[in-house]
């Protein structure tokens, strides 16, 4: 009875030490966000046509690239979703760390052993007292052990571990949707830029014409002695420069879509994309209010749970000065006929425990300065993640709201240099000016052209950055719990590819 009293006195002391755990307690840090957007349209008269949605709150959807309303960006997004191998890659860090919190898991729990063995022998003849002199001794044994040892959560390590293997679970899960975003905005990107090179070869097939039939003038006359060889000259030169350029435009389209493909999972030698102008103008976005920002951005989430991981490994680190408690219990038959391995007189049986307390090691103090100097480093890192999420929001708003402005006084210089071209062509055809005039007055509105699609395409581009910068659809609602990425994943997503 006093044996019994003794074991269940020892369980009780063991559970409830289990129930401590040492280490600082988690606090998420605090960060103040500003009211609102200092670069917002709001807050801006004569903005040009380009607005922020209304009310500011609101928030993208997941698929934030519909606001764009275009039927076949929308369809490449889809299958980038499905096909993307960088996704691909993320998505499978992020089930090694789900596996990783398994593992941690496990700790909880005892580890049991079945060893059995078989062992034949011959001993030497030589020896004295051998059952058969100068023969030796030939023995068999059979041996069916069972093994159990089991260390018990004293001072809250495995818990730590468990905790610690959960929120880099999450920071995995955060990265993931943060590369996704990225996939996304770069294919975004890359389609306007396909079509501002687009909008490029259309503007110098325009050109061309123009310029081929002010060379068919300038010929004309030239062979009338209206005017001199060196205008034809002149012509013939512009038209050259022209078509030389035209030609090169192909290879920035032609790499554009050869990313493109890369992005959606298809070989660039069987993708292509339709040719077609820029016709778009950036939609209204929802930027909502900066305080949503924190929750919005998967690389703040990512920096946030890193805090939470590296406060779990530093209790990891606290428990190294505490005694660590190993329980272990062995038995099984043992024989050396084996139908008597079954038997109740071949039992064997052993019980038993340690205790280790570290008296003296001078690593102890070092690794826990260690990982107070890292979690104090990632929190440095993520008030720095948090200040440049509002760097970017405020560039990509200042940037698509002064654009906007940009783009409508640029077409309005467009409009000058046409009507420069026009009259300055009249007056070389009634003989009044030389052809270099109008050549001049060409370079210029072709160059006013140039820039107001590269200013149009930018617009778009940028658009898409204020969204990534955003946090595109995304919230820290979407990040799996720490109950969720302990669960065991679907088997479809544990098989082996090919």
């Amino acid at each position: 009875m006093r044996r019994h009293v003794a074991i269940g006195s020892a369980i009780a002391v063991v559970c409830a030490l289990a129930g401590c755990a040492m280490g600082p307690k988690y606090q998420p840090p605090v960060t103040q966000a500003p009211a609102s957007f200092k670069e917002s349209p709001a807050n801006f008269k004569n903005n040009g046509p380009w607005t922020i949605a209304q009310p500011q709150d609101t928030q993208l959807s997941s698929d934030w690239w519909t606001v764009f309303k275009d039927p076949e960006l929308n369809a490449l997004e889809a299958q980038l979703n499905i096909n993307n191998q960088t996704i691909r890659e993320y998505f499978e860090n992020f089930m090694e760390a789900r596996a990783l919190v398994g593992e941690a898991h496990a700790l909880y729990y005892p580890t049991l052993s079945l060893g059995p063995s078989y062992t034949r022998s011959k001993s030497s003849g030589n020896l004295i007292h051998t059952a058969s002199a100068n023969t030796g001794f030939t023995s068999s044994t059979y041996e069916l052990p069972l093994e159990a040892s089991w260390e018990p959560d004293l001072w809250g390590k495995v818990r730590k571990e468990v905790r610690y293997a959960e929120y880099e679970a999450q920071v995995s899960g955060a990265d993931l949707a943060g590369e996704r975003l990225s996939e996304q905005t770069a294919l975004a990107q890359y389609f306007f830029e396909i079509h501002g090179q687009d909008a490029l070869i259309d503007l110098y097939n325009q050109t061309i014409k123009a310029y081929t039939e002010s060379l068919t003038l300038t010929q004309a006359q030239y062979e009338t002695g209206i005017t001199d060889k060196i205008s034809v000259t002149e012509a013939q030169n512009t038209l050259q420069t022209a078509e030389a350029t035209l030609t090169s435009l192909g290879i920035a389209r032609a790499e554009y879509e050869h990313a493109i493909a890369v992005l959606v999972g298809k070989p660039a030698s069987q993708f292509s994309i339709p040719h077609r102008g820029l016709t778009e103008s950036p939609p209204p976005i929802p930027i909502g209010v900066p305080s949503l920002l924190l929750e919005r951005r998967p690389d703040i989430a990512a920096a946030e749970r890193l805090l939470a991981a590296d406060n779990a490994e530093l209790g990891v680190a606290y428990t190294a000065f505490y005694p660590t408690l190993t329980l272990s219990v062995g038995g099984g038959t043992e024989t050396s006929l084996l139908h008597q391995i079954a038997s109740w007189p071949s039992r064997f049986w052993s019980i038993g425990g340690s205790l280790s307390q570290p008296l003296f090691n001078a690593e102890l103090q070092p690794a826990l300065r260690q990982y107070v100097a890292i979690y104090n480093a990632n929190l440095a890192d993520y008030r720095e993640t948090v200040l440049t999420a509002f760097q970017q929001v405020e560039d990509y708003l200042a940037a698509t709201r002064i654009l906007s402005k940009q783009v409508v006084q640029q077409e309005q210089a467009v409009k000058s240099a046409e009507q420069d071209v026009d009259l300055e062509t009249y007056r070389y055809k009634i003989g009044i000016d030389p052809y270099i005039d109008v050549v001049t007055l060409q370079d210029t509105l072709l160059g006013d052209e140039q820039t107001l699609v590269s200013l149009q395409t930018t617009q778009m581009t940028d658009a898409v950055t204020l969204v990534q910068a955003l946090g595109g659809g995304w919230d820290v609602s979407q990040l799996p719990t720490p109950a969720q990425v302990a669960q065991k994943p679907p088997r479809a997503e544990t098989t082996l590819q090919h």
